[in-house]
């Protein structure tokens, strides 16, 4: 038995499979902007840990990555032959039933999430169903049109409007909106590098495989720094953290540094920005004179 591709067997291998599955090192990419929006909204210490925040934090850190990349790995079995992320850094679907049932168990949860908030912060909750779905499944299938596959990952960040409507009660900022869509748009488009021959042996055409290697580096360069313009109209010192971006990508463009290695760098450089970005945030709320003699 092969955990590497769900086949029936005990309960622990198939458990570590669907973790393996959720992508770990992408855990933050949808729990970390619940974080930062609960931080950009809060205004007390209590509000923080609201059980309502806490709940969406444990919903978007493991049940809403199984369900997302459950989803792009039912969808994506015939083009994941050939994938060599799927022989070591991922794992590769072998049509188990686990999951699609791990899916439609996830998705579920999620929905009980609607009666619980408030109605200012649907339509995020649904933008981000209707997106982390549709960017794999038909009919849409949006990772397989370019240019559509970049704009539609901004569902990245829409767990972090989700958060900041349900504890302002009131819409996010729009520039923020903005900013961490495009930064989204980085993300996804630098990712799809590594993929851009496996993707056009398959016959799949997404915006790195039209643009190839060079102008992709450059489309994810002017996405990065056209957000952290958009920060910038929000709180100048949001937008410094996020020049990092532009200034890696172009670093690794110019190096000797494989992409599909350096491509693994990026949860810890989300990890770090993301966390100077709260912090800053909840400056608001506690003051470093507070804590700092």
């Amino acid at each position: 038995m092969s955990a590497a591709t769900a086949t029936e067997g005990p309960a622990l291998p198939r458990t570590r499979y669907l973790l393996k599955l959720s992508r770990p090192r992408f855990w933050p990419y949808l729990a970390g902007p619940v974080v930062v929006g609960v931080a950009g909204a809060a205004t007390s210490v209590p509000e923080l840990f609201a059980p309502l925040n806490v709940l969406l934090f444990a919903y978007f850190l493991l049940p809403a990555n199984v369900q997302l990349y459950g989803v792009n790995d039912v969808f994506d079995r015939d083009i994941d032959e050939s994938n060599p992320k799927k022989d070591d850094k991922e794992v590769r679907y072998g049509g188990d039933r686990l999951v699609p049932a791990a899916v439609i168990s996830t998705s579920l949860g999620g929905l009980a999430l609607f009666p619980l908030l408030p109605r200012v912060a649907w339509p995020y909750l649904v933008g981000y169903f209707l997106l982390a779905v549709e960017y794999s499944a038909p009919p849409f299938r949006f990772k397989t049109t370019p240019f559509l596959d970049s704009v539609s990952n901004g569902l990245y960040i829409l767990p972090g409007a989700v958060a900041y409507a349900a504890v302002a009660g009131t819409h996010p900022p729009l520039s923020a909106v903005v900013g961490g869509w495009l930064w989204s748009m980085g993300m996804h488009t630098f990712s799809a590098i590594p993929d851009i021959e496996p993707d056009r042996e398959a016959g799949i055409e997404t915006t790195a495989t039209v643009l190839g290697e060079a102008y992709t580096y450059a489309y994810c360069g002017a996405a990065w720094l056209l957000a952290a313009i958009a920060f910038a109209f929000l709180d100048t010192r949001i937008a410094l953290p996020l020049l990092a971006y532009p200034v890696v990508v172009f670093g690794i463009y110019w190096s000797d540094v494989p992409v599909d290695r350096a491509y693994w760098w990026y949860p810890a450089l989300n990890t770090l920005v993301g966390a100077l970005l709260t912090m800053g945030l909840l400056t608001r709320i506690v003051p470093p004179s507070a804590v700092v003699p």
